[in-house]
């Protein structure tokens, strides 16, 4: 039992070996100072004890400015170095690169879903490729879970109404442990999993032995399913904001205001339209708040993620969308 265990987890990814020099840099400066004040107060309690017979105080000591000047500059030049160095490991730990692979993770009690943007769908087990970055866009469907994969250095909170992102890219083939990390409930213990790190050629295997359409053809389905395209359908007459090229844009909001339309404004534009209205047009979208799932959500993300200027399906309609919602009319006697 003692044999199999280890005092240092594995390195596993590109962040961890950089988390890993910063604990080592902060292990050998914390412990050398204080094995130097440990060694200085031993050393000062035996050089000026007071000796057997010694009854005369010991003569006044001389104040030195430049010993108080190199205490205080010195811890404050080592500590300003590791925040810096902290802060730049830690920024590039939540900013992935723009090549980074999204993979869409919902957390419920107590199992984790993966969706990958080829389709295939995995439960409390993640494939990914080795030598590749991966970001991770999470949400919980309850409670607040926590992503922990240790061998990756990575750890994040996954809330519920709102997307948490991280990244990591897997420098090693192998299986690694993934733990809920925030208690979440009776069976929080059994909220595990593993990831499983391929070579590119094995996972592309993967991918083509697990292939269950794209994400993005499942998004496309919803998308004319939930009869998005009676008002976004990019047209002249359209009474609704165009939607191509729109993740990473910047919307102009009718007071006066322009956010960026990531994952989490498309989320929030599709449960609480409401919210943010783009300017230019109506408030009159439905909330399907309570009629789409998380999944279906982030299937209709992946599908507007890729759309392009002219890819917007056509509608099928022989009559316009309703510019404004019509009033109603009373009953005749």
């Amino acid at each position: 039992m003692i044999s199999g265990m280890s005092i240092w987890t594995a390195a596993a990814s590109t962040t961890a070996a950089r988390v890993d020099l910063l604990l080592v840099f902060l292990l050998v400066l914390c412990g050398s100072v204080g094995l130097l004040v440990a060694t200085l107060l031993i050393f000062f309690c035996i050089r000026y004890r007071r000796r057997p017979g010694q009854t005369e105080n010991p003569p006044p000591t001389r104040q030195s400015h430049l010993l108080e000047w190199f205490w205080t500059l010195t811890p404050l030049v080592a500590l300003v170095f590791t925040f810096v160095w902290g802060a730049v490991v830690y920024c590039s730990a939540f900013r992935p690169p723009a090549e980074a692979t999204p993979v869409f993770v919902v957390a419920r009690q107590w199992m984790w879903k993966f969706q990958h943007p080829e389709g295939q769908r995995e439960i409390s087990t993640l494939h990914v490729p080795v030598g590749r970055p991966v970001q991770l866009v999470m949400i919980s469907e309850d409670v607040i879970h926590s992503f922990f994969v240790p061998a990756f250095r990575l750890h994040m909170d996954v809330l519920p109404g709102r997307y948490t992102s991280a990244w990591f890219e897997v420098t090693r083939p192998g299986t690694y442990r993934l733990f809920c990390s925030q208690y979440c409930g009776t069976n929080h213990s059994g909220m595990i999993g593993q990831v499983v790190a391929l070579e590119p050629a094995e996972y592309q295997a993967w991918l083509t032995n697990s292939a269950e359409g794209s994400l993005a053809l499942r998004g496309r389905q919803l998308f004319l399913q939930y009869r998005c395209l009676s008002c976004h359908s990019a047209d002249a007459a359209s009474p609704a904001p165009n939607l191509e090229r729109l993740l990473g844009s910047h919307v102009p909001l009718r007071d006066g205001r322009a956010v960026v339309a990531d994952e989490s404004y498309i989320r929030e534009s599709i449960l609480q339209p409401s919210a943010k209205v783009v300017a230019g047009h109506l408030d009159i979208m439905p909330s399907f708040a309570g009629q789409m799932s998380e999944e279906e959500v982030i299937a209709i993300t992946a599908f507007l993620r890729g759309l392009e200027p002219g890819q917007t399906p056509p509608r099928v309609e022989d009559f316009p969308p309703p510019l404004t919602t019509p009033p109603i009319k009373p009953l005749e006697p």
